[in-house]
């Protein structure tokens, strides 16, 4: 079973800076795909970015150019830097992989809150 732990989230004022981590255990082998997606109050899941085991990257128009996407493939970890926050990017952030075999694995997820 593969388990996943988030970190980094926090309140940060807009313009700031953050960076999530998700650390995935329970395999010796690397994933597929891994991303970030994200819920507000209210709003649906939507995907934030993602990255391929082969480095090819995804984003959300909205987080374009501000937020960067990474993964180290020897430790199992993902990152997403978040720069020049702004206070509709509040929502939890949620950590997901997929393995070679198309299973979807999700961690809780991390709240990340901008202010005004």
């Amino acid at each position: 079973q593969v388990q996943l732990v988030e970190s980094g989230g926090g309140l940060v004022q807009a313009g700031g800076s953050l960076r999530l981590s998700c650390a995935a255990s329970g395999r010796s082998f690397s994933f597929n795909v891994m991303g970030w997606y994200r819920q507000a109050p209210g709003k649906q899941r939507e995907l934030v970015a993602a990255i391929s085991s082969g480095g090819i990257t995804n984003y959300a128009d909205s987080v374009k150019g501000r937020f960067t996407v990474s993964r180290d493939n020897a430790k199992n970890t993902l990152y997403l830097q978040m720069n020049s926050l702004k206070p509709e990017d509040t929502a939890v952030y949620v950590c997901n992989v997929r393995d070679f075999g198309a299973n979807d694995y999700w961690g809780q997820g991390t709240q990340v809150t901008v202010s005004s």
